[in-house]
């Protein structure tokens, strides 16, 4: 059955591709951006040629944020599916960035997904049913040096994940996450960088293996057997189509890196936790 998707992030990298594959399957795809006017005008643009609703969404602001959902709300009449897929990449030592730049990546990898969430859920539990797919990382899981404030974040998206899954399953809303490894978007492309050179070059020999991490994850993405963005649209295209209740709780796409074992030896002791307080009920999708 066609669903009614919302997709933050949408103007490149695995939010495009996601859109694009979901609107190709039938659904009614509202593909959402900053400032599709005028900076991602191309890319609403191509959007729109094929089918493809564009709105105009800044994770970072909760009246964008409302603003946006409201009129997809207007347009469709309802939202079946979110995708928080917008989010910013951060890499480098990490002493060397400031606070204001990891408010930054937390504000859009962590708050942004819980404004796009909040705005949502109330169309979502008055139709007692919805899906919301977030995009967290296999460094949410485990961590690699020199990507820790980024790493920080996925983790928190991990927490927030779970905690909502258990909230919002006997209203008839599903929850889900999809742990991607490194792909060649533009996330990695335009990732964050430490503004505090000194303190970086303090470092010695050390302050140089970001670098050479980047460059070996560059030559990787333009090798013939790169690992392909759309995987991920297929992963969430499979999510969306499977019946509520059926879903797994995380999906990685891609090298796990061991992140596939850290989901399978927590899961147990999670579903102990969440018994040992006598809210078992609440794994189950109503």
């Amino acid at each position: 059955m066609p669903k009614t998707i919302l997709i933050t992030g949408a103007s490149t990298g695995f939010g495009r591709d996601t859109a694009e594959t979901l609107a190709h399957a039938g659904h009614a795809v509202f593909a959402s951006m900053r400032d599709p006017q005028r900076k991602n005008r191309e890319h609403a643009e191509a959007l729109r040629k094929q089918g493809i609703e564009v709105v105009d969404l800044d994770v970072s602001s909760d009246a964008s944020v409302d603003r946006a959902v409201k009129e997809v709300l207007a347009r469709a009449g309802r939202i079946d599916v979110l995708i928080n897929n917008a989010g910013i990449a951060s890499a480098g030592i990490t002493e060397a960035f400031t606070s204001d730049q990891a408010k930054i990546v937390f504000d859009t990898n962590v708050v942004g997904l819980l404004r796009t969430t909040r705005a949502v859920l109330p169309a979502m539990r008055k139709q007692g049913d919805g899906l919301i797919v977030n995009i967290g990382s296999i460094l949410g899981r485990v961590t690699f040096p020199f990507f820790g404030i980024y790493g920080a974040s996925k983790f928190a998206v991990e927490a927030l994940t779970d905690s909502l899954r258990y909230e919002v399953s006997q209203l008839g809303v599903d929850v889900t996450l999809i742990q991607p490894s490194a792909y060649p978007t533009q996330m990695y492309a335009s990732a964050q960088q430490p503004v505090d050179a000194d303190r970086a070059a303090a470092y010695g020999a050390v302050g140089e293996i970001p670098g050479a991490m980047f460059k070996h994850f560059m030559a990787t993405f333009q090798a013939a057997n790169a690992p392909n963005p759309h995987d991920i649209a297929v992963a969430i295209a499979k999510l969306v189509a499977q019946p509520k209740g059926s879903r797994p709780a995380r999906t990685v796409v891609g090298a796990a890196f061991g992140s596939d074992t850290v989901n399978e030896q927590t899961a147990p002791v999670q579903a102990h936790v969440v018994e040992v307080l006598g809210l078992g009920h609440l794994t189950k999708v109503a």
